[in-house]
């Protein structure tokens, strides 16, 4: 489990009590040594010891009995007299507080205003709001396992104990009034649940929350994700569900990217059957084509059992590994990789073992030194348990406990990886949403404009946030335009279904005027008008107008933007399927109780 991040208001709040107990200190010992002073002078006074150690404790409860009778006091008791009552005082409001932080923490996390909302009790939520916490957000915590005192004090964030599925409890840590929610328990369906009461709860916001749901099934998370893209237009909530697996992978090419040679192939090898392998085998490729558009192929040779029948699936679900890499199944297992004729000095970029039993993979990286030799960069070894033992290979230069083989060694924490927010918010939107800009990008290009010639021709880093939500919205309207021709979106399969594109030819023309309609009410919504010529600054835009009146580019541009549909969700992995020349819309209402 990562751990919170140690700031300043923690440091202070140790300063304070600790000038608290000095305080406390020095009134006790200025107090008996006035006192001692007094029993030498005035022995009326104070008769003995005994009184000593008595009146000096009675300082603390704001008064002594010689006190009654006048003065002078020696300088020691005049000092001790006030701080004694100060240090009382301190310690009064210190123990109330304590007291009375469970209720406070209560109140504070019912009012919270654009907060992050993590719930569940998974080590996976328990890391995900630490991180969320370290990046600077406000963070509240829903969780049926009590929080412990020593816990509040370590974790800095608010806590709401209950069941999160529960609209009260979900109410008293503000879901209404947050900007996103994740849904992380170790249930699958408490996760919907949740997703399914954020929704009733958030219903009349304007803006609604965008929420987050962890499916643990990689296949169960693909299949879940089309159906929402189905179903996106019915409903205002920004959802998605994400798998770990898919995100640590993303993660993984951006903290380590692969290595760039310009004079021969890049190589990797892939070995194993553990369940990162499918999520870190697709975003290599994609990976590959987004930052070496221009060079060769990337040779990749996948060692497993079953390395036929895995490429086989994967390449009939996600085309562009066949694009942009150059494939080779090795059918052997863990121990036949070293085996390899190919596994020669330095022959691959980069290897990967993806065990099954991550403790099974990392014991062959660690007895097999003919992968530390055939590895000119790195032997990776995903990890899921072993987090802490990942942080003593790869600390820092003071805590490094154990030697990585001149780096050659890499233990990737999936959980740590994962818990990336930023990667999670990239979700089947964003992405799609980015494909599209891609698209267009790419067919602007052919017709001779360059990068730069347009504020939309730029890559989607610097494109402004006007035109990436009209990118989103256009996702959002694919539901709308696959209701109109009788199709779904589904796993992809294989080839894909030749109906559907039938279908998209043969309404090619409805289906373009129909986005530009579109697009319109949605730049006029962003206050954009007509005019002669483009001008961003005034909102001013020369498209904006009727179908009929449009030139035939601008035409033509529409319809190359619903042809490429089947193409972007191949993408992802999806494909199209016809059902029916047409399907009713989708009833609204509870569901069914069954």
């Amino acid at each position: 489990m990562t751990d919170p991040v140690v700031g300043s208001p923690r440091q202070t709040g140790w300063w304070l009590r600790g000038l608290f107990g000095l305080i406390g200190l020095t009134a006790l010992i200025l107090g008996h040594i006035g006192f001692e002073s007094l029993l030498r002078v005035r022995p009326d006074t104070v008769h003995d010891r005994y009184d000593v150690l008595y009146y000096d404790l009675q300082l603390f409860v704001f008064g002594a009995e010689p006190f009654q009778n006048p003065g002078p006091y020696p300088w020691q008791l005049q000092i001790a007299r006030f701080a004694a009552p100060l240090f009382t005082l301190l310690a009064v409001a210190e123990a109330g507080r304590l007291l009375l932080a469970a209720e406070s923490r209560r109140l504070r996390a019912r009012q919270a205003r654009g907060h992050v909302l993590v719930c569940g009790d998974s080590q996976f939520a328990h890391m995900l709001a630490d991180r969320l916490f370290a990046d600077g957000e406000s963070v509240v915590v829903v969780r049926s396992v009590p929080f412990g005192p020593l816990e509040y004090r370590r974790r800095r964030y608010l806590g709401v104990v209950g069941d999160p599925t529960n609209p009260e409890v979900l109410r008293g840590a503000g879901l209404p009034r947050a900007h996103t929610i994740y849904a992380c328990s170790e249930d699958d369906d408490r996760n919907h649940a949740i997703a399914n009461t954020a929704s009733r709860l958030v219903q009349d916001r304007r803006e609604p929350p965008r929420v987050y749901v962890l499916v643990h099934d990689s296949e169960m998370c693909l299949a879940l994700q089309a159906r929402r893209l189905g179903a996106a237009g019915s409903s205002r909530l920004r959802l998605d569900y994400f798998h770990v697996d898919d995100v640590a992978a993303r993660a993984l090419h951006q903290h380590h990217p692969l290595p760039h040679v310009t004079d021969r192939p890049t190589r990797v090898l892939i070995a194993g059957t553990g369940t990162f392998r499918r999520a870190l085998l697709v975003e290599t490729a994609r990976h590959w084509r987004a930052c070496r558009a221009d060079a060769p192929p990337l040779r990749i040779d996948l060692a497993a059992p079953d390395a036929r029948s895995e490429l086989d699936v994967a390449t009939a679900r996600y085309p562009l590994l066949s694009t942009a890499c150059r494939l080779t199944a090795h059918d052997v297992d863990l121990d036949g990789i070293v085996t390899l004729d190919r596994l020669g000095q330095g022959s691959y970029d980069r290897i990967y073992v993806c065990a099954p039993e991550e403790v099974t993979g990392l014991q062959f990286v660690l007895d097999s030194p003919a992968l530390w030799q055939g590895a000119r960069s790195s032997v990776f070894v995903p990890v899921y348990r072993q987090a802490a033992l990942a942080a003593a290979f790869h600390g820092d230069s003071r805590h490094d406990l154990l030697d990585e083989v001149h780096g050659k060694l890499r233990l990737y924490p999936v959980l740590t990886r994962a818990c990336e927010a930023r990667l999670i918010g990239d979700d089947l939107t964003e992405r799609l949403a980015q494909l599209i800009h891609e698209r267009y990008l790419e067919a602007q290009q052919r017709v001779g404009l360059r990068l730069g010639d347009a504020p939309a021709m730029v890559h989607w880093s610097r494109l402004p946030e006007s035109l990436r939500r009209a990118n989103r919205a256009h996702v959002q309207d694919i539901a709308a335009k696959l209701l109109d021709l009788g199709c779904v979106v589904a796993p992809r399969r294989g080839a894909g279904d030749a109906s559907a594109g039938q279908a998209i030819d043969d309404r090619i023309e409805e289906l373009a005027r129909r986005e530009h309609e579109r697009w319109c009410r949605e730049r006029r919504g962003e206050g954009w008008r007509y005019g002669v010529r483009r001008d961003d600054l005034h909102q001013r835009h020369p498209a904006l107008r009727p179908w009929d009146d449009l030139p035939p580019e601008l035409k033509e541009q529409n319809r190359e933007e619903i042809r490429a549909l089947p193409d972007v969700l191949s993408d992802s992995g999806f494909e199209l399927i016809r059902l029916a020349p047409s399907v009713p819309a989708q009833r609204s209402g509870p569901a069914d109780d069954e």
